[in-house]
């Protein structure tokens, strides 16, 4: 068994009417589900902010959602107050089949500190502990999906193959954001590392 599928962060804040909207965002769960059945081992992460999370904008005076401050990490963007710890919009969306999770990985709940990626705070250092997870139980190939591309499922998928896993994007089973030509961006460095972008 060496094959895992990480779901990334299908959560109702990401789907339409969700405070954080990717659109089309739950038009992929049936494929998701689908795929499941197939995967060896499936992961999902959940973004858990706290209700003062430092990506808010709404804890910056003067500040709007998509604005871009410079955190002590580097660049931030802000963001519409959403995935709050235990919140209708944190839960994962119904129709995502949560029964086949080998493990649900949470992310984003220090207060200071946004974490996009699977694998690390967006610090880029502090771990989540799913590295260890993975090597752990020798799960070395990896296919990402989920949203968004170009945020969340990119980070992660680039942390994947700079740690040396094999890895894999479904695009079919992602929907993306696309700001300011983060989507361009994003596929063009998951490519640049190596990563199957399928």
């Amino acid at each position: 068994m060496t094959h895992a599928l990480i779901v990334i962060d299908m959560q109702n804040d990401f789907c339409p009417a969700g405070a954080l909207a990717v659109a089309g965002g739950d038009e992929i769960v049936a494929g998701i589900n689908a795929r499941m059945a197939e995967a060896e081992a499936v992961i999902l992460t959940q973004d858990w902010h706290p209700a003062d999370h430092a990506s808010f904008a709404s804890q910056h005076a003067g500040r709007a959602p998509m604005e871009v401050i410079e955190a002590a990490y580097g660049p931030q963007v802000l963001w519409p107050d959403h995935c709050v710890q235990g919140s209708h919009g944190a839960a994962f969306h119904a129709g995502l089949d949560t029964t086949r999770a080998d493990l649900i990985l949470r992310k984003g709940f220090r207060r200071a500190i946004d974490s996009y990626s699977a694998f690390f705070e967006n610090d880029q250092r502090t771990p989540t502990g799913l590295e260890g997870y993975l090597r752990t139980r020798e799960l070395t190939s990896l296919e990402f999906v989920g949203l968004a591309t170009d945020f969340c499922v990119a980070w992660s998928a680039l942390d994947a193959a700079r740690l040396g896993f094999e890895v894999r994007v479904l695009t079919g089973l992602c929907r993306g954001i696309d700001l300011d030509g983060s989507m361009t961006r994003a596929l063009k460095d998951m490519r640049a590392a190596g990563i199957a972008v399928l």
